[in-house]
């Protein structure tokens, strides 16, 4: 899923930055962060631990907002899950679609906050490090929520990156936005697993799983 957070400046509750970043230029370098690339075999199996954890044991139908290059919904899709990804830079499907090429994934050219799935619903609406940069995330939850069957569930990747001018949404925000969509909201704290990031980090990082009732 696409980390729109690197080289960004956007305070939690200030204006949009990312829409201002030229994603299709970046798509070519993109994988070589190595929490987006996953290269190395020790990031990629924390992750793929995480979403084993995150995600339903059965086989079920994941939407990956924000999918970027398409490294979280090739996990997936490892695991036995349908995926369908969605990501506004074109550039960034195309890599997503030839890294997934013959497995039973789909990738969409669309916007994150109102993704171009018609009807479809789907079981897991997964999205990492996106929802910081939405002008209006309580809309966007909304929006997702009513993407899932019931029983579905929000799996939702943040942070707040920086000190002096600190880009992200704190975890305390996101969680009172689920509060009243949600049933049951799991926070985990992630800045100190080293693994997920490839290096060490002092800022805030967490993921929250918000099950429907």
């Amino acid at each position: 899923m696409t980390d729109h957070s690197e080289g960004l400046n956007r305070a939690a509750t200030g204006t949009d930055a990312a829409t201002d970043v030229d994603w299709d230029t970046q798509a070519a370098s993109f994988d070589d962060e190595p929490d987006h690339g996953l290269r190395d075999p020790d990031v990629r199996r924390a992750w793929a631990r995480r979403l084993t954890a995150w995600l339903p044991e059965r086989p079920c139908d994941v939407l990956d907002l924000g999918c970027g290059t398409g490294s979280l919904s090739l996990l997936a899709a490892e695991q036995g899950h349908r995926v369908t990804g969605v990501d506004g830079s074109t550039a960034m499907v195309a890599l997503a679609r030839a890294k997934l090429a013959g497995r039973d994934a789909v990738f969409l050219v669309g916007d994150a906050a109102a993704p171009p799935v018609g009807e479809q619903r789907f079981d897991v609406v997964l999205v990492r490090h996106v929802l910081w940069a939405l002008p209006d995330p309580g809309r966007a939850l909304r929006h997702w929520r009513g993407l899932l069957r019931p029983g579905g569930r929000l799996v939702l990747v943040e942070g707040v990156w920086g000190t002096v001018s600190p880009a992200g949404i704190p975890a305390d925000d996101l969680t009172a936005l689920l509060a009243p969509l949600t049933g049951d909201v799991r926070l985990e704290r992630l800045s100190q697993e080293t693994a997920l990031w490839g290096k060490e980090v002092d800022d805030e990082r967490y993921a929250v799983v918000a099950v429907l009732e």
